[in-house]
């Protein structure tokens, strides 16, 4: 147990925090606050989507998550590498990515959909039903890192979609 949380501490050492590339894997640094560093990310991550739909309409947002995601292999793949560690949970720029997919697909900008998806969203995420596990667990690289979160965006925004329908909330 300790070897695990002195190579946790050993591959966190390795970042530098004013380097842009971790600075943004990190999610700004939200990847740092502990514990439980990806539902930080996805708080900032959620909180920054929220802003950004005061400005702009939900298909903007979409329109800058598609090259968020390719950023976002990038960004995960050079920070693992640097750490020595495949999808270390510091890295959450993937969260961030998927939960303005998430928002973007809300049926209704309103806090109460907000907020549901926020909850939906992390519960994919930490849950990782199938194919979730699988991806997340047979894809290395940046794709892999991303690529799990951008499955549970997907299953949240069905939920979504799908309460929505049943009931509308």
């Amino acid at each position: 147990m300790n070897d695990k949380i002195d190579d946790k501490r050993s591959a966190l050492n390795k970042l530098n925090i004013r380097n842009p590339v971790h600075f943004l894997a990190l999610g700004f640094g939200s990847g740092l606050l502990s514990p439980a560093p990806g539902t930080w990310g996805t708080l900032a991550g959620w909180l920054l989507g929220i802003g950004l739909l005061q400005f702009v309409s939900p298909c903007f947002l979409l329109l800058l998550a598609a090259p968020g995601f390719v950023l976002g292999i990038y960004l995960c793949e050079k920070t693992a590498h640097d750490m020595g560690v495949h999808d270390h949970g510091a890295i959450v720029w993937d969260e961030i990515i998927a939960i303005w997919l998430v928002l973007a697909f809300a049926p209704q900008q309103n806090w109460l959909w907000y907020c549901l998806a926020f909850v939906l969203f992390r519960f994919f995420d930490i849950v990782k039903p199938y194919p979730i596990k699988y991806f997340d667990k047979n894809v290395e690289n940046g794709l892999g890192i991303m690529l799990d979160d951008l499955l549970a965006a997907i299953y949240t925004a069905l939920c979504l979609l799908l309460l929505f329908t049943l009931g509308g909330l």
